[in-house]
């Protein structure tokens, strides 16, 4: 009987033991899958995918240091959402005036075509927006610092690079009150500037470099002169395929009855001077557009690129004007 009251006792002290390492099993699972759960959660919060011109992207889930480089529209964009981006383009190593009072405190990390790989990696930024125009070499030194997406320079791009923006810095809601507005804009004021330049041939011109330039019909401010205003592309435009130089003898053959001219301001004489001496040739000084005084230099600023919602508005806003006082 002795024997058995022991064996009944380690008996009952296993079950005991067992049942205490079945609950400490039990414990840790609960623990690692919490544990899981947590870091999976935490991953989730730490990033987020967007979705920009059909690519996705993964960025922090909350950016707020955003660098822009290359991409003056990605400037515009920032400007028009009051973005304050960490680091920026400069001209000459300043924001242009135009640029000055939105960037804040933002600091410069090189010219447009000359990015500062050091300082951008100093800024240690979220996001780093660049520009399509970048060769792959660029792009490639950019996306090890950070994620990088790539600004459309192409005008018919211009709500979507406006919409990232948008996204990044969390202002959706001010990016559909500046898309409302425009087309609220573009509706009240574009039959009667159709109109005015009925049956005539307008172009917009870049002078940058000392050389003039034309534009595809898509790029620069062309989509606002053709596509919204429903104005005629000439043949010069339409076979652009990208920037091309203009001459003298070109532009006296094309003819044109307006021209927006932008001259370009970098700091140098070099755009001023060759406008000086263009309007100074006899050949087009016998264009229509010179000889009836309907050439408009700098309508807007001159750094504008055309394609975002702040160039569309001042260009629209400087045609009615113009157009209140001819």
């Amino acid at each position: 009987m002795k024997i058995k009251g022991q064996l009944v006792i380690l008996l009952l002290i296993s079950l005991l033991l067992l049942a205490a390492c079945s609950e400490k099993n039990a414990a840790t699972e609960e623990g690692t899958e919490a544990t899981s759960q947590s870091e999976k959660t935490s991953n989730d919060e730490g990033m987020r995918e967007i979705t920009y011109l059909g690519q996705t992207y993964s960025v922090p889930a909350k950016v707020e240091r955003i660098v822009i480089t290359g991409a003056m529209e990605a400037m515009e964009d920032a400007m028009a959402l009051e973005v304050e981006p960490v680091g920026a383009i400069t001209i000459a190593g300043e924001f242009p005036e135009i640029y000055k009072s939105a960037m804040g405190n933002a600091e410069s990390i090189g010219e447009k075509q000359q990015p500062n790989f050091e300082k951008i990696l100093q800024l240690k930024p979220d996001v780093i927006l660049g520009t399509t125009k970048f060769p792959e070499e660029v792009v490639s030194k950019l996306e090890q610092i950070a994620p990088t997406i790539l600004v459309s320079h192409i005008s018919s791009d211009w709500e979507n690079n406006l919409k990232l923006m948008a996204e990044l810095s969390g202002k959706e809601k001010e990016a559909d009150v500046l898309l409302h507005d425009y087309k609220q804009r573009i509706e009240t004021i574009k039959s009667s500037l159709a109109t005015d330049f009925e049956g005539k041939s307008v172009v917009a011109i870049r002078i940058r470099g000392g050389k003039m330039f034309v534009y595809p019909e898509d790029v620069f401010f062309n989509p606002v002169i053709y596509k919204e205003l429903g104005l005629t592309a000439p043949e010069a435009i339409k076979n652009a395929k990208a920037q091309e130089e203009i001459s003298v003898e070109q532009l006296a053959e094309l003819n044109p009855d307006y021209i927006f001219m932008q001259v370009q301001q970098t700091g140098t004489q070099e755009n001023e001077q060759a406008y000086e001496q263009l309007a100074k040739n006899p050949i087009i000084q016998n264009i229509h557009a010179f000889q009836e005084e309907h050439v408009y230099v700098n309508l807007v600023d001159s750094l504008l690129e055309g394609g975002t919602v702040y160039s569309k508005n001042e260009f629209m806003k400087a045609l009615q004007e113009t157009k209140n006082t001819r």
